[in-house]
């Protein structure tokens, strides 16, 4: 589907002009008026009204773009957005980026449906996010990285989280340890996998290829992740589950085995989400600061939508929370 910057491109002006041109603004010649309507027509371009509309109207609505609604990782993420945006006398729309470039959640930001947007979801590409972003549009995404001065950047520390998991394990004398990761495309998972990479590197211990295992983020990825490595032999002493979900199903597939957690083999996760603590054994995991990361990216919206000036990327820290899946290793 054409969009407004394919009109200009084609008409050869700027997005500005070839938009008074498409809304009948008298602020340009009948000649470029006629360019661009031949460009418009050339390239079957569709001119959204009620997004037209929106451009001229404030919505006092914040969307929170996800790749998924369910899952317990998300819930203290939307209760921070959640509790800024109401307290601001904003409404909030959480929706899922389920289809991609097709999805809901791409027409909301190409449309400009909202006043701004935190966008948690890889599959909605960098160049649907940069061509939506401009001045007065504010942009908030969050575990990635894009070089873009209209979209601001919040990224939990995953490299510091991924080494305080593989440093804890260490500590408690654990030199064989594997690690389930998840999707391979997901930023997330490279900076965890790089912060395990580092702890064994200066503790001059060697990475094996074959306990590195993609269990994909999820509680029934850990399951069939963990089956793999025991059906491997040979087990190492410990693993590091790249998150919660994936260690819990990780917990399961070990109980069948009759191989025991933490007395056989020693597990750590990454997130803290709720049930972590209340699994058994309770999971030692690498806590992330979800509300924060929530609460900071629709704070620094509200900012831009006042015309303050913030910076453009953040950095968040995690910590261990020690439980009861790691035992020590003589």
């Amino acid at each position: 589907m054409a969009t407004i910057k394919d009109v200009a491109k084609r008409a050869g002006v700027a997005v500005s002009t070839a938009s008074y041109a498409l809304n009948n603004i008298k602020k340009v010649s009948p000649a470029t008026v006629k360019k661009v309507q031949d460009a418009a027509r050339e390239l079957n371009y569709q001119k959204n009204g009620f997004a037209s509309d929106l451009k001229r109207t404030k919505t006092n609505t914040i969307a929170l773009i996800l790749k998924d609604l369910s899952g317990p990782y998300y819930s203290e993420l939307i209760k921070g957005v959640q509790e800024v945006t109401m307290t601001n006398g904003f409404d909030l729309i959480a929706c899922s980026s389920i289809g991609g470039a097709q999805s809901t959640a791409v027409k909301f930001l190409t449309e400009k449906r909202v006043d701004g947007a935190i966008i948690l979801a890889h599959n909605i590409t960098d160049e649907i996010i940069s061509e939506a972003a401009r001045e007065g549009f504010p942009l908030v995404v969050l575990d990635r990285t894009l070089n873009n001065d209209h979209v601001i950047q919040v990224e939990v520390d995953n490299i510091q989280g991924g080494y305080l998991a593989t440093e804890q394990l260490i500590q408690n004398g654990h030199k064989d340890i594997a690690y389930i990761s998840g999707p391979y495309d997901s930023h997330d998972n490279k900076m965890r996998f790089k912060g395990y990479e580092q702890a064994l590197k200066e503790h001059e211990l060697r990475f094996q290829t074959r306990w590195k295992i993609s269990g994909d983020f999820t509680r029934e990825g850990g399951y069939r992740a963990t089956k793999m490595l025991i059906a491997q032999g040979n087990l190492p002493t410990a693993v590091f589950y790249g998150n919660d979900e994936m260690a819990i199903g990780g917990i399961q597939a070990f109980n069948e085995k009759k191989i025991s957690v933490p007395d056989d083999i020693s597990i750590i996760g990454f997130d803290d989400i709720q049930l972590s603590e209340y699994v058994s054994p309770p999971l030692t995991t690498i806590k992330q600061p979800k509300y924060e990361a929530g609460a900071l990216a629709v704070h620094l919206i509200f900012q831009q939508l006042s015309l303050e000036k913030v910076d453009r990327y953040y950095k968040l820290p995690t910590e261990l929370v020690e439980r009861k899946s790691v035992a020590r290793k003589d």
